[in-house]
């Protein structure tokens, strides 16, 4: 069930597909953790490329499934009116 928009963390983007900047302080506070879990796997995983690549899709995933999962449901949008 999706959650109503006014309760959604991410917003639906103005244009095209996808979720906008967060609505909510929840919404920050997960962008924080992906934006320092990245910086976390470009510290400490600079020589090992195979594991730095795979905590950098890990990551992304995980922010895509906190987008779903919290964010209003994805379509595609043509502008404000629509």
């Amino acid at each position: 069930m999706p959650l109503p928009p006014e309760e959604a963390w991410f917003p639906l983007k103005t244009y095209g597909w996808g979720w906008g900047v967060p609505r909510r302080w929840q919404g920050w506070a997960v962008i924080a953790a992906f934006v320092a879990a990245q910086g976390g796997a470009a510290a400490l995983l600079p020589r090992h490329p195979g594991w730095f690549i795979a905590a950098v899709v890990g990551n992304g995933a995980g922010l895509i499934a906190i987008c779903w999962w919290k964010g209003e449901r994805p379509r595609w949008r043509w502008g404000p009116n629509d």
